[in-house]
């Protein structure tokens, strides 16, 4: 997994409109880079909403909000429309990003054993270097962490 320090590598991902968004476009201001499982469900659905609701603190702060899974551009669109989410939201279906970044990994659930994101946030500086990061995250409370850590860079 990336770690506090390291540079973000530059990926193109697919936005749920279909087109492509560069992480380096994000370059110059701070970005908050939040991975979820699988959007439309109960935790993804918090964490997207909470980060959602705190969008204009986050910009009063020259911070940028991305969310990423592995879903389709057309179920993360839907997620986007059903829960109206204000965030920015891209698709990595391929897992190469995520496999890049450490977020892809094993996952035991049930006695099942399968490859998932593990819900983890990062703080990225406006140099694209890693301020913070948030491996393992729970839900509650998470967004307006994440966001006292970007107020505070």
């Amino acid at each position: 997994m990336i770690e506090v320090g390291d540079k973000l590598p530059d990926m193109e991902l697919t936005a749920p409109d279909g087109s492509m968004v560069k992480l380096s476009n994000y370059q110059g201001k701070k970005l908050v880079l939040f991975f979820y499982p699988k959007a439309s469900t109960p935790g993804c659905t918090t964490e997207s909403k909470d980060f959602s609701a705190l969008l204009p603190e986050f910009e009063k702060a020259g911070t940028a909000v991305l969310g990423m899974s592995a879903d389709s551009p057309k179920r993360q669109q839907n997620f986007i429309t059903k829960q109206e989410l204000t965030v920015d939201i891209a698709s990595d279906e391929s897992t190469a990003f995520l496999e890049k970044i450490g977020v892809w990994a094993e996952k035991k659930m049930y006695g099942k054993t399968y490859m998932g994101i593990i819900r983890s946030t990062f703080l990225i500086g406006a140099d694209g270097t890693v301020l913070q990061a948030w491996p393992k995250v729970k839900v509650k409370g998470h967004a307006d962490e994440v966001l006292a850590a970007a107020q505070a860079a």
